[in-house]
Order: C-alpha cells, then structure tokens, then sequence
C-alpha cells in the first residue's frame, strides 16, 4: 500500500488534495504567501476545513522564469517557524518543498513527514544520505539538467534514474509518489532547477497531463498545476486569473489518473475532481 507519510495514496483511494503553503515573498502566486504566525494558522486552518489531506510548505520559490535562489540558512529559518506554527494548529500531514539536504534534514527533524524535491534527488547529492537516514515519503520530480526532449517516455526515463536513486538510500517503493514536473520543462528560464527543452513547452504540458497514466509506473503520481504560466499563456490571465484553468485541468489529470492534486484552491479543487472518481465510467 503506497502512502504519503500516514496518508494512503495511489489505487482505490480516493484522489488526495495537497495544499500550497508559500513562505516565500518570491513566489509567482502573490495570494498563496504567508509570512506570519497568524497568516499560517489562518491558512492552514482554512485548507484543513476546505478537505486538504496534506499541506505542502516551500521555502524558496523555484518557478524557473524568477530568480529567486536564497541561501540554505534562509530557507531553513523559515520554514522552522512555519512548521512549528502549523503543528500547533493541525495534525495535517506535513511536506517540505526543498531539494537540498541541510533543510530537509532540519525538517524532517522536526517530525515532517514527507519531501518534495522538484530534482527528484538530483540537485544535492548529500539528499539520498538524508532520505536513506530518515526514511521519509519523498515525492520525486522529473528533472534533468541537460537538455532532453520532454515527451512521455523521456519523463518516464528521467524519473527512473530518480527512483533508482530512491531505492539505493534504501527507501521502499512505497514512499515514492511521482511528480511529471508541469511548469518545470522550459525553453529558457533565469532559476536554475528546470529541465530545458527546445520544443513547445506549453504543449509539452498538455501532452504530460494526457499521459498520466504511462508516465506513472505503477506508482501514484502528483500532479501539481495550480495557476501556472502553461494556463496563463493559453487563456492570457495572470496568477489570479487562472482559478477557472486550473480547475480545468486538475479534472483532466484526475480522469487521466493523477492521485495526489497539489494546489493552491483547496476547497474548490476538492469540489471539482470529486465526481472523477465517484463516476466509475470516466
């Protein structure tokens, strides 16, 4: 039975909703920041009665079109507080979006359950030490320094090498949840944890969300979509105006057999895959 930290995921269960929890000013999503005890709460208390199974906490912005590195130090202080802060609020299930040891190590020391790293374990070479100690869920991304071509079977073969990874830390199958990586194949970017292609990134994304189900390798994957610039080209909007595209697509990809839906609209999210699995027709 696969599981993200306590949670069942992948199968028969039903599709699990991850929400988003921005600690940094950075981010492209100006509405998903919290930066303070009281707007953590208020957030995380709010997502937890709009249905979210887990809660998603980044640090550092990595959106591929910003520059937005900050140093570890930075990244852990912040989180710190934030993880705390949620703790005090909610047993939610915590992930921690970082792709470097050091702050994963001061999370999962903290009791977090699960990481999130959109290198799949590529980016820092001391993470599968961390991941091989503590043991966590880890939900691994497709990520490829080099230039690939994007496709279905070239984001299946970029996570092989990452599940490989996994598997030599000495991580069960079981707590590996896969991520296609949506927003993070691009032609040119100023951040540097992207995978850079020379196709058409915007339809290399519509192509991955069709392609679910042969990209995810008898694992659950988690499709995060949420507000994204592929969105925003296709329908002109800017982050606040892609409620409507967002939701669009997180029913595509739960028809086409996403598990986990990591988003910023929690409550209307939920709302809007519920019938994908209650209709066993789709």
């Amino acid at each position: 039975m696969h599981k993200l930290g306590p949670i069942h995921v992948g199968g028969s269960n039903p599709i699990r909703i991850m929400g988003i929890l921005n600690l940094s000013p950075e981010s492209f999503y100006k509405n998903s920041i919290k930066t303070t005890k009281n707007a953590i709460s208020q957030a995380v208390c709010m997502m937890e009665q709009q249905g979210a199974d887990l809660i998603d906490v980044g640090a550092m912005s990595t959106a591929p079109y910003l520059s937005t590195m900050i140093t570890q130090r930075e990244e852990s202080k912040r989180l710190t507080g934030a993880i705390k802060t949620i703790q005090n609020v909610s047993n939610l299930p915590i992930s921690v979006d970082t792709c470097r040891a050091s702050v994963a190590k001061n999370a999962l020391e903290l009791g977090v359950d699960i990481i999130n790293d959109v290198t799949g374990l590529k980016h820092d070479k001391d993470m599968a030490k961390i991941i091989q100690h503590f043991l966590p869920s880890v939900i691994l991304c497709a990520y490829e320094p080099n230039s690939v071509s994007g496709d279905s079977n070239e984001t299946k073969r970029i996570l092989k090498k990452s599940i490989l990874i996994a598997k030599k830390a000495g991580l069960p199958l079981n707590k590996i949840t896969l991520d296609p990586s949506i927003g993070f194949f691009r032609n040119s970017g100023r951040g540097r944890l992207f995978s850079r292609i020379k196709t058409d990134w915007i339809r290399r994304d519509l192509e991955t969300l069709g392609n679910l189900k042969e990209i995810k390798q008898n694992l659950p994957i988690m499709v995060s979509i949420s507000r994204k610039s592929f969105i925003g080209a296709i329908l002109d909007k800017d982050p606040d105006g892609r409620l409507a595209g967002s939701l669009a697509c997180e029913v595509l990809s739960s028809i086409k057999g996403a598990d986990v839906i990591r988003t910023h609209n929690v409550g209307e999210t939920r709302h809007a895959v519920r019938l994908t699995r209650t209709n066993k027709s789709l």
